[in-house]
């Protein structure tokens, strides 16, 4: 395998050449010989002997499909960039870039699969049919999710990194123990669990391969690796390509192109097969890159070269789609002015509804606590009550 960063020019201020622009469209050796590809950066579909079957049912209609998930998810991402900036949200996790990895994966779940996700997976919310604006509480910082778990099938947010493994493999356990796995195929459900290549190098993940491993747990381990913790770059945490960890614990790793909501679709529906199957868990590495900042407060500049980024527009997932739909597949113009025009309405709803959002109540750090109010809580709500009421006035 070639070096990951030897077309990385060392001038960062310096624009991509010829050469540079033809590694990074044409050459994929940053994810080796087993990337599992099914659509190239230029637009054609190419097949996979492992996997191609798996994505089969997939026409025009379905890729149109998947084309508007993803512009949607992006347009109403940047929406949130957007607000953030203008100090009407107290921070925002952008996933441009990763709109493919999320939407395949999110594509592949059942009604009755459960997931687990970071805060980034604002994808996967909007295929497990959570409307965007149910986001913008946990940013704005009115609530930590307005969504029922169990209902929607799809966890809160999990802000403290890695520990939605243990989460995850916990509710998978529970799964297993009972009977809803590897006996109906109507009824066989599986746990997806979604984190960064970050998240690799935090004990919970790791606790939770070993157990999910000891009791043979139906958990997909989604890795999103977009090539960077924060400033931290990948050759920094591991030695070895992370899907290839899983054999260390005893079950399987696929490494599937992130920018390829096709490859991640087919991996995905196989992944969460075998593990509904009873023959879980799976680790799945969804090769991808972070093209904007970490979360708006980061800045992105100060590590990474510009024409990095450069290179990785040229594998955009969206792009791929679009160009595959048009010469492929004859799809014209008023499909993709549809879909514009209907990313932008969602768009002015995500915003308005972020501008109208009232604040919440004192008394709303104790409403959603427990199930069960206890006398201690409605004690601790009125004492608290009585010494912001000293105050006078609102605060």
């Amino acid at each position: 395998m070639s070096d990951p960063q030897s077309w990385v020019p060392t001038d960062p201020g310096s624009a991509p050449t010829r050469e540079h622009v033809l590694s990074g469209l044409h050459g994929l050796d940053e994810g080796g010989p087993e990337l599992v590809q099914l659509l190239t950066p230029e637009g054609l579909r190419v097949d996979d002997e492992r996997f191609g079957g798996r994505v089969a049912d997939v026409g025009v209609e379905e890729l149109k499909g998947y084309y508007r998930d993803m512009v949607l998810v992006r347009r109403f991402d940047r929406e949130g960039n957007a607000l953030q900036r203008q100090g009407e949200l107290g921070i925002w996790v952008p996933l441009l870039g990763q709109e493919a990895a999320q939407i395949g994966a999110g594509r592949a779940l059942t009604s009755r699969d459960m997931v687990f996700p970071s805060y980034r997976e604002h994808g996967v919310a909007w295929c497990r049919g959570i409307d965007p604006t149910a986001l913008l509480g946990i940013f704005r910082g009115t609530d930590h999710g307005s969504w029922d778990p169990l209902e929607a099938r799809f966890h809160l947010y999990t802000i403290v990194i890695g520990n939605q493994c243990l989460n995850a493999t916990g509710y998978a356990m529970g799964q297993k123990f009972e009977g809803r796995v590897g006996g109906d195929s109507e009824t066989d459900e599986a746990t997806m669990c979604f984190f960064g290549d970050g998240a690799t190098s935090q004990g919970d993940v790791h606790e939770g391969f070993v157990w999910a491993a000891a009791f043979d747990a139906p958990v997909v381990f989604y890795c999103q690796n977009n090539q960077w913790a924060i400033s931290v770059p990948l050759e920094k945490q591991t030695r070895v390509p992370l899907f290839q960890r899983a054999r260390g614990y005893g079950f399987p790793g696929v490494r599937v192109d992130g920018n390829d909501v096709l490859a991640c679709l087919a991996v995905s529906r196989w992944a969460l097969e075998e593990c509904r199957t009873g023959n879980g868990p799976v680790l799945v590495e969804a090769f991808t890159y972070r093209m904007d900042a970490h979360t708006t407060s980061d800045d992105p500049s100060r590590y990474r070269l510009a024409d990095e980024l450069e290179l990785w527009k040229l594998k955009d997932p969206i792009e791929r789609v679009r160009v595959h739909l048009v010469r492929e597949l004859g799809v014209g113009s008023e499909f993709f002015d549809s879909v514009q025009e209907e990313s932008d309405a969602l768009a002015a709803r995500f915003r308005a509804f972020c501008l109208a959002m009232p604040d919440p109540g004192p008394e709303r750090m104790f409403s959603e606590v427990y199930a069960d109010r206890s006398a201690r809580l409605e004690a601790q709500q009125a004492d608290y009550l009585a010494y912001h009421a000293s105050f006078g006035g609102e605060r």
